[in-house]
């Protein structure tokens, strides 16, 4: 059975990245979620106007990884304290945002967001929002990092150092690792 949760972590090139490496994640989609504009598009959210975050939503078997497991990655691989930016990407759409499925997920979350304060030298501002209409992103934004990422040096310069974190803190959960 496969478990889905929806996380928004900055750019969703670089945080699709990550999650496609992780042990027991089974699928990972770049989308919109959160806004006011129906079937938006890139060069929509992108502007900033229609309340969508860049997000992902992964799909994972629960039986090789748990949510706790799962939220802890995300933490560690985006900064979760900068309000409404990841590095030079800035605006709501590249805001820290997790978006529950369930009140189970929803405790989960908010469970993770204390575990992990400990870690932070500056107050966690992931916001928990209400799960929302969730919309793709075109098909050129699916798989980046494998198809288009690693001639793009945007991708170049953030996209490795999150791998490397990955790789170094949860070496039992990447395939990159254990492979």
């Amino acid at each position: 059975m496969t478990d889905y949760v929806t996380l928004a972590g900055g750019c969703f090139w670089c945080t699709e990245a990550v999650f496609k490496d992780v042990i027991g994640v089974e699928s990972v989609e770049s989308g919109y979620i959160g806004g006011t504009v129906a079937n938006p598009t890139y060069k929509q959210v992108c502007g900033g106007d229609t309340g969508h975050a860049e997000a992902i939503r992964i799909g994972f078997d629960p039986e090789q990884l748990n949510l706790d497991d799962l939220l802890d990655i995300y933490f560690a691989t985006h900064d979760p304290t900068q309000l409404n930016r990841q590095g030079n990407d800035v605006g709501t759409q590249y805001r820290s945002a997790m978006f529950p499925a369930s009140p189970e997920q929803e405790a989960a979350m908010k469970a993770a967001i204390e575990r992990n304060q400990a870690d932070q030298p500056k107050p966690i501002v992931t916001t928990i929002e209400p799960m929302a209409e969730w919309y793709p992103a075109e098909d050129y934004h699916q798989d980046y990092w494998e198809t288009s990422g690693r001639s793009n040096p945007y991708c170049m310069a953030v996209i490795p150092p999150k791998l490397q974190k990955l790789r170094k803190s949860f070496a039992a959960r990447s395939r990159a690792v254990t492979a």
